[in-house]
């Protein structure tokens, strides 16, 4: 069982809350250019992890937690050097001793989990993987099993939260770069002859280890970093391992087709966030070869693609989707392919219990070419589209043929939803803007850019700007009984603390849209309305010769999110402040000299 992605669209934060939300236990792998680091869970919560630098060493963050001195850390090398065959790890070393005790011991392996986390927040490209495990397995990837008594237990959400800090005051104090690189010098780092990357790679020392060989059980193969980074052996490995069934015709021609994919020029940049928005697809599979096929094309063409075969993780996955703005495409296996006692009944509920949570969602079936009830009855369900998947236990000699022709229509298929998306909300861009062209007062401008932002939000609110404070002019959907009709003025004043998310706003003049959790909407503004189901807000400016004059506030309400065109908002609102700027030039003209 396990759960893959793309840090592009899902950020290794995200994924980490969605794993201590769902309470998972076992290996994330995290892959980026630098190579790949682990981080292990157990029932949600981190239990041990890697890091790459070499200069992040349980020595070293002991002296900086000030738990011990730079003489004591030498003290402790010296018995290392000096007990030969009989070399203990660093940290039970210490131990033993008594130089340090083993609640300070914890406090330094806990500040290593958090400086592997705090690495990885760098990455923001790169794939991850989650090999769930039961909780027993998770045991023998604990620091220094059967050497320490106490277990590490740390909170995901504590640990990303002290990380995050340090994250920024590093990236602030420059002692962090982005992981991105230009791609003249990427070219470079990889085709580097291999002693060159060395400090790219993950020392014993990292895990405070001196000689693995020493531990009562070994710390295992989890913990190295892969060195082949060759994509068509990666693609030949992942074949052999998932279709060894496959006559070796087949599974050479898969081969080659997915080599061709990955060495050919890439969807141009950008091409993942069509209109503004990140193209997904959310693939719920126990099929290891679909899923590995599926990801390669669809991610050459520019779409993230994040698999499972857990139910649970699906619910849990489009939330996190749509916090950032993104709603996959759902793709389902077939019943004999999505997972042990996943029934085509269970299939047809969980279609309908996700179009019933989430009605924007759009939904792929696969099904066997010959399965005419279970394709009807997704048509039923409300599905988009039934494509037929290849079987190599009923074709295994068209097998490859049939797969490519399958990847290859799926791939064009999600590529359509997107495009049908964009254009419909182009079609919604021209409204406004054709409704924004003909006025000519100046008081119906917000309340034309209110109106827009009410078509893609629940609720919506026109705030006034006024000195030191917001005043509520009208909004739609907002107190119990108004429906969608525009309320009368209300009248209402929101302070504007300093600084604050809404004074920000103000000052710079930039849309935001994000969590709502600020003090400033969260205590006054949320006090007033109520807070929505979702924290996801949006705070549109509209201004006028530098200066904004007021805020279009928008948000779900009690309803799921909804992936939300930022740019043809701004387009929107930028169209506004040029009618505006010309409605008060007319009305200037029109004045007549006194």
């Amino acid at each position: 069982m396990s759960f893959t992605g793309d840090l592009e669209h899902l950020p290794i934060v995200d994924v980490m809350q969605l794993l201590h939300q769902t309470r998972k236990s076992g290996i994330l792998r995290v892959k980026g250019r630098k190579g790949e680091s682990q981080l292990v869970f157990k029932d949600g919560y981190m239990v041990s992890a890697n890091h790459l630098n070499n200069s992040i060493r349980i020595g070293k963050i002991l002296v900086d937690l000030k738990i011990i001195t730079p003489d004591i850390l030498n003290q402790a090398l010296l018995v290392q050097g000096e007990a030969g065959t009989e070399r203990k790890p660093l940290i039970v070393t210490l131990i033993e001793q008594g130089l340090v005790n083993e609640e300070d011991a914890y406090k330094g392996l806990e500040h290593l989990i958090e400086m592997a986390v705090v690495e990885i927040l760098t990455w923001k490209k790169g794939t991850f993987t989650l090999e769930v495990m039961p909780t027993s397995s998770v045991d023998d990837y604990r620091f220094y099993p059967g050497k320490l008594t106490k277990e590490i237990n740390v909170d995901t959400q504590s640990v990303l939260m002290d990380a995050l800090r340090i994250f920024d005051e590093k990236m602030r104090d420059g002692e962090l770069t982005d992981e991105d690189l230009p791609e003249e010098e990427v070219s470079t780092i990889d085709s580097a002859p291999a002693g060159e990357n060395e400090s790219l790679l993950l020392s014993a020392d990292d895990l405070g280890l001196a000689d693995l060989e020493q531990l009562d059980r070994k710390i295992p193969d989890v913990f190295m970093v892969l060195a082949d980074c060759d994509p068509g052996s990666s693609h030949r490995r992942k074949i052999e391992e998932a279709a060894s069934d496959l006559p070796e015709a087949e599974r050479e021609a898969l081969v080659s087709f997915l080599e061709s994919v990955s060495a050919a020029p890439p969807a141009a940049e950008g091409s993942a966030h069509r209109g503004g928005q990140a193209q997904a697809v959310l693939l719920f599979s126990a099929d290891e070869l679909v899923k590995h096929s599926v990801t390669t094309v669809c991610k050459h063409a520019g779409i993230s693609v994040f698999a499972t075969n857990d139910e649970q993780d699906l619910a849990p996955i489009i939330a996190q989707s749509l916090a950032n703005n993104s709603l996959p495409v759902f793709v389902c296996d077939a019943p004999e392919k999505a997972g042990d006692g996943i029934t085509a009944a269970k299939i047809s509920a969980l279609r309908q219990q996700h179009r019933e949570k989430t009605p924007h969602i759009c939904i792929i079936q696969l099904a066997s070419p010959n399965d005419h009830a279970f394709a009807l009855q997704a048509y039923r369900d409300g599905v988009r589209a039934v494509l037929p998947r290849p079987s190599r236990e009923e074709n295994s000699g068209t097998f490859a043929s049939d797969m490519v022709g399958f990847l290859q229509t799926l791939c064009s298929y999600i590529e359509g939803i997107a495009a049908e998306r964009r254009n419909y909300q182009f079609d919604s861009l021209k409204a406004g803007l054709d409704r924004l062209h003909v006025l000519r007062e100046a008081p119906d401008v917000a309340r034309t850019l209110l109106e827009c932002v009410a078509g893609v939000f629940e609720r919506s609110l026109t705030l006034i700007v006024r000195g030191e404070e917001l005043v509520a002019e009208r909004g739609i959907g907002v107190g119990a009984g108004t429906g969608r009709e525009i309320t009368p003025p209300l009248g209402y004043r929101i302070p504007l603390a300093q600084p604050s998310l809404l004074r920000r706003v103000i000052d710079e003049g930039k849309l935001y849209y994000g969590r709502g959790d600020d003090a400033s909407v969260r205590d006054l503004l949320f006090a007033t309305i109520g807070a929505p189901a979702r924290a996801s807000i949006l705070l549109l400016p509209m201004r006028n010769r530098g200066k904004t004059l007021s805020i279009t506030y928008g948000d779900f309400g009690d309803k799921e999110l909804a992936p939300v065109e930022l740019t043809l908002l701004e387009i929107l609102a930028s169209h506004a402040e040029l009618v505006l700027e010309n409605i008060l030039y007319r009305k200037k003209l029109e004045k007549p000299d006194r």
